[in-house]
């Protein structure tokens, strides 16, 4: 909880706030990467009073845990994520819209942030930050060649390592030659003279 008390309620007020915070459950994208729980969230927060409430904008910056999408090794980045929320007073509609204003449709309102005694909670406007800035692939580096897709070695490690490709399209005639004798070959090039020296007479 974030006290905003201190901040008043005259608009144009200004605070800066920085503070580190631990992360909570499910600071991430479930076995991909993401903030283990408890690892310290470091905030930079801009108030400003306005005049339906406090207008909060910041930035969070952690570091996320995960693996690499093509070799699977244990990866660590920085990640910093941007955001900005409205946290409006419960009496905003006395102080900042007309009574006579048409009513505000039900799902906006369900979307609304309110002060509760001057104070805010930043928990799901943090997540929804911090989610939104990792990536949906990490990378150990954008170089990773990643593993062999038919023997699984890393790459990296083995740059020269190829397998002897076979076109699928020849394998039954590769299974066929490997059936033919050396001394068939030779009847049937002898069959194939003859046949040339009939058509010859």
């Amino acid at each position: 909880m974030f006290d905003t008390r201190e901040l008043g309620r005259r608009p144009g007020a200004l605070q800066k706030l920085t503070r580190s915070v631990p992360a909570l459950k499910d600071f991430g994208i479930e076995g991909v990467i993401g903030v283990p729980e408890g690892a310290p969230v470091e905030l930079g927060l801009r108030l400003e009073s306005v005049m339906e409430g406090v207008l909060v904008t910041g930035t969070a910056r952690a570091s996320a845990e995960g693996e690499c999408v093509r070799c699977l090794e244990p990866l660590r980045l920085e990640v910093a994520a941007d955001f900005q929320e409205m946290f409006t007073y419960p009496d905003a509609d006395d102080r900042g819209r007309s009574r006579t204003a048409e009513p505000v449709d039900d799902a906006e309102d369900e979307d609304t942030l309110f002060l509760e005694d001057g104070l805010f909670d930043l928990e799901s406007v943090l997540r929804d930050a911090v989610v939104l800035a990792l990536p949906m692939q990490p990378v150990c580096r954008e170089t990773c060649a990643g593993l062999c897709s038919e023997c699984g070695i890393r790459l990296d490690e083995n740059p020269d390592h190829h397998h002897d490709a076979v076109d699928i399209r020849w394998a039954a005639l590769q299974g066929l030659a490997g059936t033919v004798k050396d001394g068939e070959k030779d009847n049937m090039g002898g069959a194939e003279a003859g046949v040339d020296e009939k058509q010859e007479k």
